[in-house]
């Protein structure tokens, strides 16, 4: 068992008006915070893991395969893998992403 305390989780800015956290994680599942500046646009993308998202603060618009929606915080959705998706945030935002299975990826980053 791992415990990440509040403090602890090094940040990562892997594009501009985005830094990330990776929390807590097994080869199957994955808690990732990011802190999302207003205006920031990601990427298009899409990967292999289930992607389940919940808004802690602020909006993000978010496009998954042509639907295109604005959610605030309290809402969450899935991403099922392989499907392309993109989001930009309205306005500063807090999120948490949980992965499955894990992002060896983002795993790699960490000391």
């Amino acid at each position: 068992m791992t415990l990440i305390k509040n403090n602890d989780p090094e940040t990562f800015t892997p594009e501009p008006g985005m830094r990330r956290q990776v929390l807590a994680n097994t080869d199957e599942l994955m808690l990732v915070r990011h802190f999302f500046e207003a205006g920031w646009n990601g990427a298009r993308h899409s990967h292999p893991h289930h992607q389940l998202v919940y808004v802690v603060s602020g909006s993000i618009r978010v496009d998954v395969a042509g639907n295109i929606f604005d959610a605030q915080a309290g809402d969450s959705f899935i991403v099922d893998g392989g499907v392309e998706h993109q989001a930009s945030a309205l306005e500063a935002s807090e999120v948490l992403d949980v992965f499955t299975p894990t992002r060896e990826d983002y795993r790699a980053l960490l000391k």
